[in-house]
């Protein structure tokens, strides 16, 4: 797998939805109210959902359109390989 400039945005997205992750956890054992916790998993999620998503569009742009464009790559594996990760959007 190659790295790409936007990894460490995706990695900081995801450290972030851990450390949110990680107080949940201690707000529910703290018996702390559900809209609160509900809250904090609406954050989670979020952050999950964008470095997902930002994941999913730096590999179509980088490596699926650039074997494209170099011409590396089998056309029916590429299509093949933008349907798969695109049922992730």
């Amino acid at each position: 797998m190659t790295t790409h400039t936007t990894h460490p945005d995706v990695v900081k997205r995801l450290k972030r939805a851990h450390g949110h992750l990680k107080s949940i956890l201690g707000m529910l054992e703290e018996g702390r109210g559900c809209l609160e916790i509900a809250q904090q998993l609406q954050a989670v999620e979020k952050a999950i959902s964008s470095a997902k998503r930002t994941l999913v569009h730096d590999h179509i742009e980088h490596c699926l359109e650039g074997s494209v464009r170099e011409g590396g790559a089998n056309a029916d594996e590429t299509i093949r390989e933008f349907k798969e990760i695109t049922k992730y959007l």
